[in-house]
C-alpha cells in the first residue's frame, strides 16, 4: 500500500495551544541505548512515529522484549541475542547505524548494512567507523556490509572529532559506556539530544560527565541497569509549528518545551516581526498578517541555527515581505523542497548551498511531492499558507517525525486531511 498524500484546504490561520510530543531523535539513541542495559528501560514521553517503530522493531529482532502503553515505551533486553540486523531494517531510516556502538558495546561484535532513510545528502559513516577503530575494534567492509569485531573488549580511548556530529558522538557514548577504562571525546556534539542519551545512561549506572559543553569523559562501567527516563520535547517539532503559525498570520502556544532548546530560533521569528512570549514550558507566537523577511539565516551545529528547521523556516519565508537569505553548512542536498515550494508559487533561488527567496503574497495550491521530511513538512506549511487545495504526497517522509501531523494541525484550525494510498 502507498503512504498516500495529505489534502490542504489553505488560508486557515492556525489558532490554540499544542503539547509538543517527545524528541525523535533523543527517543531514537536512547532505544539503541537499551541494547546495554541487563534489565527493564522504562521511556516515557516516547513518540508515536515510524522511525520509531522501525528502532523498536530492531530491539525486537535482536529478541528484546518491547510493550508500548501510550507513550510509554517498556523494553526488557535480557534475553537478548547478537543476531545480525537484517538489510531491510536498516534500511528503514539513516539513524539504524546508532546501533553500532550499543551492540559492539553488548556483544564484541556487530554486522550492519549502510542505513538508508532520507537523501538530504552526505552522512558519511568514516568518523563512527573511526572511533571504533580507536576503541581497538576490527572492522571490514564488503558488499554494503560492515562487519566489526573486538574479541578482546573495547578500551577507552582519547577521541577528537573533526566534526561534532551528532551520530558520531551517540555511538562512541554507547561503545565508552562499558569500554574497560576512561574515554574523552573533544569537539563532541552539544545538541539537547547528546545530554539527554547521556541522562538515560547515568540513570541506569553510566559515567557520563560533560556532555552539552563540547568535551566528555566517560569512566566505564561492567554493565548497565534498568532505569526509567522521561524523553525531552522535540524543539524540531516545536519550532515547525511556529514557523507554521507564521506562515498562516497565526496565533499558537507550543506547550511542554525547553526554550532555552530554540534560543538561536526565536531570533528569526522576532526578526519576522511575530510577537513572542515565554513563560517557563510554553512559547507562545503571535504572527503579523505577512511576515517580514530575514535577511540572513545560516545552519550550524548546536547552539547555532538548526538544520532541521531550514526547510520549515524557508516555507514561512516564501510568504515574507523582501528577500531573505539562508546559507546551509551542515548537509550539501537539503534544498530538495525549494522545488515543490516554487511550484506552489514561491520564488526560491538555489545556488549552492545558499537559497535566495523572493517573498511573494501569496501561494497557490498544487500537487507536491515530499523529498524528505523537513522538506515534507516544510510542504505542508505552505499548503497550509497557500490559496486552495495542496496535495502533499510521499507523506511515509512526515510520519517519520510528526506524530499524528493531520490531528495536530486540524486542532489548531487547519483543514487537513489525510487520504491512503491504495
Amino acid at each position: 500500500m502507498l503512504s498516500g498524500f495529505f489534502e490542504i484546504t489553505g488560508g486557515r490561520s492556525l489558532k490554540g495551544a499544542i503539547k509538543i510530543q517527545g524528541a525523535k531523535n533523543s527517543a531514537l539513541p536512547i532505544l539503541a541505548a537499551t541494547v546495554l542495559v541487563d534489565g527493564e528501560a522504562e521511556l516515557r514521553n516516547c513518540p508515536r512515529l515510524s522511525d520509531v517503530d522501525a528502532t523498536v522493531n530492531i530491539l525486537k529482532h535482536f529478541g528484546c522484549r518491547v510493550s508500548r502503553q501510550g507513550h510509554t515505551l517498556r523494553v526488557d533486553s535480557r534475553g537478548i541475542n547478537d543476531t545480525p540486523i537484517p538489510d531491510r531494517l536498516m534500511h528503514e531510516m539513516r539513524s539504524s547505524i546508532i546501533f553500532l556502538g550499543a551492540v559492539l558495546g553488548r556483544f564484541g561484535q556487530a554486522v550492519l548494512s549502510a542505513p538508508g532513510g532520507c537523501d538530504i545528502g552526505l552522512r558519511p559513516i568514516d568518523l563512527h567507523l573511526d572511533a571504533m577503530r580507536a576503541f581497538g575494534a576490527q572492522i571490514t567492509e564488503s558488499h554494503g556490509r560492515i562487519c566489526c569485531t573486538c574479541a578482546q573488549g573495547l578500551r577507552g580511548t582519547d577521541i577528537t572529532l573533526a566534526f561534532p556530529s551528532v551520530g558520531a558522538t551517540e555511538n562512541i557514548m554507547l561503545a565508552a559506556v562499558t569500554a574497560a577504562g576512561k574515554t574523552t571525546v573533544c569537539n563532541a556534539a552539544r545538541e539537547p539530544e547528546i545530554t539527554d542519551l547521556a541522562d538515560f545512561l547515568n540513570t541506569c549506572g553510566a559515567r557520563i560527565t560533560g556532555a552539552g559543553s563540547g568535551e566528555m569523559v566517560i569512566e566505564g562501567v561492567p554493565a548497565l541497569h534498568g532505569g526509567q527516563h522521561a524523553v525531552i520535547p522535540d524543539r524540531i517539532v516545536a519550532g515547525s509549528y511556529l514557523a507554521a503559525a507564521a506562515a498562516t498570520g497565526g496565533e499558537i502556544t507550543v506547550q511542554n518545551v525547553n526554550p532555552s532548546h530554540l534560543s538561536t530560533v526565536l531570533p528569526v521569528f522576532r526578526d519576522a516581526g511575530c510577537k513572542i512570549d515565554v513563560q517557563a514550558a510554553d512559547i507562545s507566537l503571535r504572527a503579523p498578517m505577512r511576515p517580514r523577511a530575514v535577511k540572513y539565516i545560516r545552519t550550524m551545529p548546536y547552539p547555532g541555527f538548526p538544520t532541521d528547521l531550514q526547510a520549515p523556516v524557508s516555507a514561512f519565508l516564501c510568504v515574507a515581505e523582501g528577500t531573505s537569505v539562508i546559507s546551509e553548512t551542515i548537509f550539501e542536498n537539503r534544498y530538495k523542497h525549494a522545488a515543490g515550494l516554487n511550484r506552489l508559487g514561491a520564488d526560491i533561488r538555489v545556488d549552492g548551498r545558499t537559497a535566495i527567496i523572493e517573498g511573494v503574497p501569496r501561494l497557490t495550491g498544487a500537487a507536491v511531492e515530499s523529498p524528505d521530511l523537513r522538506g515534507g513538512f516544510a510542504l505542508v506549511l505552505a499548503g497550509l499558507a497557500a490559496e486552495g487545495v495542496t496535495r502533499v504526497g510521499g507523506i511515509r517522509h512526515v510520519e517519520r517525525g510528526y506524530e499524528d501531523i493531520c490531528g495536530a494541525l486540524t486542532s489548531l484550525g487547519a483543514a487537513i486531511v489525510k487520504i491512503d494510498g491504495t
